[in-house]
């Protein structure tokens, strides 16, 4: 019966997952290579608790972490369930167990005894719902082993000889000699030790923990004839506010020489807290920032369209652009939503009317208790409460026009208007002209021209619409477009089309590189 049955547990942070999510957006995306990771486990547990392995942000490393006891290993992330259900969990056992076994035969085991600590997590994460299902092994041999004593530090040394083992501990596990110190010759670690000694996470009086299995198989593997070993399982503990090593398991064990040189069989695989072996599943859905939540869905779909249909997409030029819609109304709300869909965060929402009781069965961006309020305000909150992320604006403004007279008394505030409008257009990066006249789109028009911005304007018939681009030729401008009549069942097909058309444009600015959302 094998009696160090005290296996490690897999203690995950949330912050790992976190991780693990940027990692599969922009680092794996469809690839399912292994990612190296590094844990560490402690041997100062509170009685009773179980030995855990603590994996958090900082573990995606192949460095060895610098808190408590390495444990390093790999994860394995599949893109589906049926991927992870359908994984050959025998073989990457048996995999992992060659990996340690090979140590053995090179002698790198006997130069640094921790580098037999060794893991491998095969997961699904859901990263839409927050799901995770996941599998960790500790693959360990399963070697003959005979407890003949068992006792403590307290009982078989002195407070001297205690404390100098505690100082040892930090190497996690080494080869001591009748006067507690390290065998510096690795060659002759096993024919001229006196004790084995190596930092235990077990919290059980009686038994020892996981990590010994492969400890006591590499003493095998090199032993001669049997043996009776000297077992120092280092634990430690604050009492009286001082550190104490004293409860410290001290074990003598019978070993017997491995008849061959083939691996014995290897064990690993993590169980449940019922005690099968089988996978764990956890949701996380509830403890994350809804509003990250969001932001991060958005993404991932943004991103799996990329991987999957359209690879020299630019997402992130998209999400950097800073967007001015001019006009509110059915194409404004319509073409606000689309951007939205788009990833785009930095939308202006431009126009001077108020939201009228005909307008929210048409305009996506606004409901009856909407109504007399002013449009590009009550827009621009309403693309907030739609993606909290999004930085929006609403400008009150009425765009000055040809052939309309202005008053004495209008003048000054026309010229605000004017230095207003040239100074969004100035701090846009694209600009959408959705107004309802042609007189009102003819000023942004050449605003737009004379600053190299792009322009993209659009005009609906009855069941007709024309979008273009107008950034290059001064024919295609939007003042010989007709007036818009607007129909509500063309709006949301048109201003589909309208940021489709931005995201496949390139052109160049006259300050700066050019704009390229295709590469």
């Amino acid at each position: 019966k094998q009696w160090y049955q005290r296996r490690v547990r897999g203690s995950i942070d949330h912050t790992f997952w976190t991780q693990l999510n940027a990692k599969k957006l922009d680092e794996l995306k469809l690839d399912e290579r292994p990612l190296p990771l590094s844990a560490f486990y402690t041997n100062d547990c509170k009685p009773g608790l179980p030995a855990h392995l603590t994996l958090s942000y900082d573990s995606f490393t192949d460095k060895p972490i610098n808190r408590g006891t390495a444990y390093t290993g790999e994860i394995l992330n599949t893109n589906t369930i049926e991927e992870f259900k359908a994984k050959d969990f025998s073989g990457i056992l048996k995999t992992a167990g060659e990996k340690i076994w090979s140590t053995f035969s090179d002698g790198s085991a006997l130069e640094n005894p921790v580098i037999m600590n060794q893991f491998y997590c095969v997961c699904f994460a859901d990263l839409k719902k927050y799901r995770y299902n996941y599998w960790f092994c500790f693959p360990a041999f399963v070697t003959p082993a005979a407890i003949v004593d068992r006792s403590t530090l307290g009982d078989k040394f002195n407070s001297e000889q205690r404390e100098k083992i505690r100082s040892i501990g930090n190497l996690g596990a080494a080869f001591l000699d009748k006067d507690l110190n390290v065998i510096e010759d690795k060659s002759k670690a096993v024919s001229n030790m006196e004790f084995v000694l190596i930092n235990d996470p077990s919290t059980d009086s009686e038994h020892p923990g996981w990590p010994l299995r492969n400890l006591l198989a590499l003493v095998s593997y090199h032993l001669k004839e049997k043996k009776v070993v000297k077992v120092i399982c280092l634990r430690e503990n604050k009492v009286a506010g001082q550190q104490s090593v004293d409860h410290s398991l001290f074990l003598e064990i019978e070993l017997q020489p491995l008849a061959n040189t083939e691996m014995p069989k290897v064990v690993g695989w993590e169980r449940n807290t019922k005690g099968k072996l089988t996978s764990k599943f956890v949701d996380l859905s509830a403890s994350m920032d809804p509003a990250k939540i969001s932001e991060s869905s958005v993404n991932l779909n943004l991103k799996l369209m990329r991987w999957r249909l359209l690879p020299e997409l630019n997402l992130e030029v998209l999400q950097k652009l800073k967007v001015l819609v001019l006009g509110s109304g059915t194409l404004g709300c319509n073409v606000a939503r689309c951007l939205l869909g788009w990833g785009v965060k930095n939308i202006t929402m431009l126009d001077n009317g108020k939201v009228s009781y005909s307008n929210p069965v048409r305009q996506s961006l606004f409901n009856f208790d909407d109504c007399g309020k002013p449009k590009a305000e009550t827009a621009a909150a309403r693309i907030k409460q739609i993606n909290p992320s999004a930085e929006s604006r609403g400008v009150d403004l009425s765009i000055p026009m040809p052939g309309h007279p202005v008053s004495k008394l209008e003048e000054e505030k026309v010229k605000e208007n004017i230095t207003l409008l040239e100074d969004l257009i100035d701090s846009a990066d694209v600009v959408y002209l959705l107004t309802d006249t042609r007189e009102s789109r003819w000023l942004p028009t050449l605003m737009t021209s004379a600053k190299h911005k792009i322009c993209i304007n659009s005009a609906l018939g009855f069941d007709t619409y024309l979008v273009m681009s107008t950034v290059l030729k001064m024919r295609a401008r939007c003042l010989k477009r007709h007036r818009s009549a607007l129909a509500p069942y063309l709006a949301p097909n048109s201003a589909a089309t309208f940021v489709t058309t931005l995201s496949l444009l390139e052109t160049p600015r006259k300050t700066g590189p050019w704009i390229r959302c295709v590469q």
